[in-house]
């Protein structure tokens, strides 16, 4: 059967309509796809963009907060009565700095770093550290140390403490050693000593020891733990403080000033002095000497009726060297006496203390001189330290710790080691610097 021409003619069109609307609905697909990745791409870019944005407020945030803190140790080592600033304009923002005292050696520092111009929530950043104000680590480790010209107790003599020496130990009526005893090396000797604790030598001769024993020699000695013959002998060992240390502090106190006349120099009253060097013989007869920092004296020191010898608060839990040393005579100069009931402080810290420390060198050099004698109720927060020189201690003086080429202590003298000694902190005087200490910087 054979359709009419109209009817064919209305047949193609709307299959040609049919694919027309096709072709349209697929490009408006095709468009929909378009936008919306297009859409996305521009959502994608916007994001980076801003997290791009967010990187770099944070970046710079931080580096304006860590400037504060640079600046801050700056500032503290101008002047260490600085407390901060506000709004301090750097770069591409500002820092604010607050610093805070620990206590006098320690400061905790905060330093908010801000970029004013960023919407981003990162544009402030606080970083927080705490500074310190270096010091000279000296580890005593024994209530008495000597080198090779040993140790001699006499007459009631007591150490609270470990004693130990490169030369031989030795010792009469009634000492007593409340610790440990070791004479080092091969010629290590340990004679008529009474220990509380272990004895370690070569030769042990004439003792009591209420503990164990090493040795190689024993003879007339009553032991209460075990003993250990044929132990191998203990290794000698340097004392604490070289010869460059002290030359620090030398310098350190110089840095001070120098003082030249009068002299010689008396100090009878009550004065605040240090860090300086005093150019000739010294004598404190009198009143309160606080020390601010390290004193050298380029002659002799005598200190007599009862003066207070004492450390400026401000130095915390600091010690404070007084280094006696006329380097144009170590031999007959360079000699400090004390005696007269006179009293010794540190800052009233823990840890604190006045070192007392000569360079005469007689007993180094087979000489009769004394480099330091402390005598007649002299007591306190002290240090002796002799590295090259004789010490002679008696008449119910009382020490911390005491250190020499050779040590001599009788007549009730009495030496009480406290465990700070380990690691004691000691003033630079001038030198010394503030300084971050790690492991306490912290950023939000």
């Amino acid at each position: 059967m054979k359709y009419p021409t109209h009817t064919r003619l209305t047949k193609l069109s709307s299959k040609r309509a049919g694919r027309q609307g096709y072709v349209l609905v697929m490009a408006l697909v095709f468009m929909a796809i378009f936008v919306m990745v297009f859409a996305g791409f521009i959502n994608h870019m916007t994001l980076y963009a801003r997290s791009q944005h967010i990187a770099i407020a944070d970046k710079q945030a931080i580096a304006l907060a860590e400037a504060g803190i640079d600046k801050a140790i700056y500032e503290l080592n101008q002047n260490a009565g600085y407390t901060g600033e506000v709004n301090t304009a750097l770069g591409a923002g500002t820092f604010t700095t607050t610093v805070t005292a620990v206590n006098s050696n320690t400061k905790h520092v905060t330093v908010v770093g801000y970029v004013p111009n960023s919407t981003s929530p990162r544009a402030m950043r606080t970083i927080k550290a705490d500074v310190t104000i270096n010091a000279d680590v000296i580890a005593f480790q024994f209530g008495v140390q000597s080198d090779n010209g040993g140790v001699d107790l006499q007459n009631s003599a007591s150490v609270r403490g470990n004693l130990f020496s490169n030369g031989p130990i030795t010792g009469a009526n009634s000492n007593i050693v409340r610790g440990d005893v070791i004479s080092a090396g091969p010629s290590g000797l340990i004679d008529g000593i009474y220990a509380t604790n272990t004895a370690r030598a070569h030769t042990i001769t004439d003792s009591d020891i209420d503990k164990d024993a090493y040795y190689q020699s024993i003879s007339g000695t009553s032991i209460g733990g075990t003993s250990y013959l044929g132990s191998a002998d203990v290794a000698t060992s340097s004392l604490p403080i070289p010869d460059t240390q002290v030359e620090e502090w030398k310098t350190a106190a110089a840095a001070g000033g120098v003082h030249t006349t009068p002299c010689p120099y008396t100090i009878s009253s009550s004065v605040t002095i240090g860090p300086k060097k005093i150019n000739c013989d010294v004598t404190i007869s009198g009143g309160t000497v606080t020390l601010a920092g390290p004193l050298w004296v380029s002659g002799n020191l005598t200190i007599k009726n009862s003066p207070t010898i004492t450390i400026d608060p401000s130095l915390g839990s600091q010690s404070v060297a007084i280094v006696v040393d006329n380097e144009s005579n170590r031999t007959t100069s360079s000699k400090l006496s004390m005696d007269n009931s006179m009293t010794v402080e540190g800052t009233g810290q823990t840890g604190s203390y006045v070192m007392f420390l000569s360079q005469n060198n007689s007993a180094q050099n087979g000489g009769n001189e004394t480099a330091i004698e402390v005598s007649n109720s002299a007591s306190g927060d002290m240090l002796i330290y002799a590295g090259h020189g004789r010490i002679a201690l008696e008449n119910n003086i009382n020490l911390k710790e005491v250190t020499g080429y050779r040590i001599e202590v009788k007549n009730s003298a009495e030496i009480v080691y406290e465990t700070g000694l380990g690691s004691a902190l000691f003033s630079s005087g001038p030198g010394g610097s503030w300084a971050y200490i790690p492991g306490t910087y912290s950023i939000k």
